[in-house]
């Protein structure tokens, strides 16, 4: 009831999704938003809490709209995750802009947690795609889960390389988990979602907007430890993504050819956690172990307690 009770909530329409993440994953959360009330002050919890009172004799239709939802795709095998369960992905429970569920087909994993995004251009060079590959096979060989977000170009490359590797790569969608997007990606998908995972933030049925990407971009820094940047111009999301890296306290690695090149790279390694990288043993000395993460994770759940009494 807790899931039906939190993915009603999130069909108030304008409601913040992050801020019922947020609100949610602290101990008697969930009670207090459906009650109206909220430990969190600010002008988002206000219009939010507005939102939900406006909304209140609606519950009811929310509550039945998402039980069948959840009995369509669990008929289809698709799996759900929330930020009130267990496994719902450590490294993004650490973000303060987390998606209050996840949408899935394959595993989420607790080792998973040991895990880089590796991005860039839908439009690269031979060179760029050659070294996503490499980079992706790389870490995957030495136990890294890789992330990417399915587009054509760098994505594609990082995705494949791992797959050849052997290894587990997570693909973040900018759609919902029925719209595979772009269409030619529907093979590379099931095989991902063999042997790893496909992941949506998304409504099932939400089909690839210009608003949707850049949330993508959100939760593929907020899976992993860092971001590789391989190869992007200075209008790329994968600039974007490697922003929103540094805001979350993530690591960014550029690679040398991509410093080389652009300008917007050489002016990030002036900013915090970003650095150039020429390999994968340099990302692999700035990871850290699992256990670590799901540690800091704990301390943090402890915080929000303490924040309350």
């Amino acid at each position: 009831m807790d899931k039906t009770d939190l993915l009603a909530l999130c069909r108030v329409k304008s409601v913040s999704w992050t801020f019922i993440a947020r609100e949610a994953q602290r101990p008697g959360g969930l009670e207090r938003l459906m009650s109206g009330t909220a430990s969190e002050e600010g002008d988002e919890a206000r219009k939010s809490l507005t939102l939900l009172a406006e909304a209140r004799l609606e519950m009811t239709k929310h509550r039945e709209d998402i039980r069948r939802m959840l009995e369509s795709t669990d008929a289809d095998g698709y799996r759900l995750t929330t930020v009130l369960d267990d496994d719902y992905p450590v490294n993004l429970r650490l973000i303060y802009n987390l998606p209050p569920f996840l949408f899935y087909r394959g595993e989420l994993r607790p080792d998973d947690a040991y895990s880089v995004a590796v991005v860039g251009t839908r439009e690269p060079s031979p060179d760029g795609l050659a070294r996503a590959h490499r980079m992706a096979a790389e870490l995957a060989r030495a136990g890294v889960t890789v992330l990417s977000g399915l587009a054509r170009g760098i994505d594609a490359a990082a995705h494949e390389g791992c797959l050849e590797a052997g290894g587990r790569t997570l693909a973040i969608l900018g759609s919902g988990i029925r719209r595979i997007y772009p269409d030619e990606h529907h093979d590379l998908a099931d095989r991902i979602a063999a042997s790893g995972a496909v992941v949506s933030q998304f409504w099932p049925d939400t089909a690839p907007t210009s608003y949707t990407f850049p949330r993508r971009n959100v939760v593929t820094s907020g899976m992993g430890q860092g971001t590789v940047v391989v190869e992007a111009s200075a209008t790329s999301g994968a600039k974007m993504q490697a922003r929103l890296a540094i805001e979350h306290g993530k690591q960014v690695f550029l690679l040398k050819s991509l410093v080389t090149q652009r300008d917007w790279a050489k002016r990030y390694l002036k900013r915090p956690r970003v650095r150039e990288v020429a390999g994968v043993e340099d990302i692999l000395k700035a990871l850290r172990s699992p256990n670590e993460l799901f540690e800091r994770a704990r301390d943090q759940r402890a915080q929000l307690a303490l924040a309350l009494d």
